[in-house]
């Protein structure tokens, strides 16, 4: 995978409302609803999907995961908690989930809470928060409820169902650099290997390309992407006939006049 990258996202807060029309964060559209995101939330949302992609785990277990992360941290990497408890799902050493500093990145506690989900017989059949609760094992299993119909509009988005469905923008362009080699390495720790037939990209500078087979999975790496613009520097995604643009503001994903080839993902 290979990509090239600058700007984008911020905005406080995670509610259902009608997005703001200044300031900056991100913003993912299912069916009528519009969930306002700030950009750690937007991210993380991201990865959990692309973790999904990588362990073959279906749309449902997204929404579960989702449910888990908005009760326990309101999708956030919390470097504290009860007890010892750390991470987006606040899962404790103690407990056997692993080291703190490991459970600190959202990659290795999403693919744990996977595997532990994986292990739940029935879960796809569960409600969601009973599914939720036999992996987390809270006080109140019951409080996972709450979360169960935002969880599943974000993920009938950001599992790829939806097309050009999840923007963000800033108030401000950033001056940030792209950084190709860490947005790269990222990108496939998260994902694993993303089926692809080619790619290319300059030594620095210029515009990268992923080719990407599968429909759904383009519009997650492109998700990723988006949400991931502000750290890694990208102003840029163009995927589907559509063009993401940081100094585009709130008006996010726009129709693309000359869009690269059908399954082709451009970064720049």
């Amino acid at each position: 995978m290979l990509i090239v990258i600058v700007a984008v996202v911020i905005y406080a807060g995670f509610r259902r409302i009608q997005p703001v029309l200044q300031g900056t964060g991100c913003r993912a559209v299912s069916g009528g609803e519009t969930y306002a995101l700030d950009p750690e939330q937007a991210g993380i949302a991201a990865t959990i999907a692309g973790v999904a992609h990588r362990q073959s785990m279906p749309e449902a277990a997204v929404t579960i995961a989702y449910a888990a992360a908005l009760q326990e941290s309101k999708m956030h990497d919390l470097h504290y908690g009860d007890m010892d408890s750390v991470g987006v799902f606040q899962q404790r050493p103690s407990e056997g989930w692993g080291p703190t500093r490991d459970l600190e990145d959202p990659v290795y506690a999403t693919t744990k809470f996977f595997q532990a989900l994986a292990r739940v017989h029935g879960y796809l059949t569960m409600p969601v928060y009973q599914a939720a609760q036999a992996v987390q094992r809270s006080a109140d299993g019951t409080a996972y409820m709450q979360y169960q119909g935002m969880a599943a509009g974000l993920a009938a988005v950001f599992t790829g169902g939806r097309a050009h469905a999840v923007s963000c923008w800033s108030a401000a362009a950033s001056p940030k650099r792209a950084d190709l080699a860490a947005a790269d390495q990222e990108l496939d720790k998260t994902f694993g290997t993303v089926p692809e037939d080619g790619t290319e990209s300059p030594a620095s500078g210029g515009t990268a390309q992923v080719r990407v087979t599968q429909t759904p999975t383009g519009w997650e790496v492109a998700n990723w992407l988006v949400t991931h613009a502000a750290s890694y520097g990208i102003h840029e995604v163009r995927y589907g006939g559509y063009q993401w643009q940081a100094s585009h503001g709130y008006h996010g994903w726009s129709k693309d006049a000359g869009p690269p080839p059908p399954g082709v993902i451009q970064v720049n």
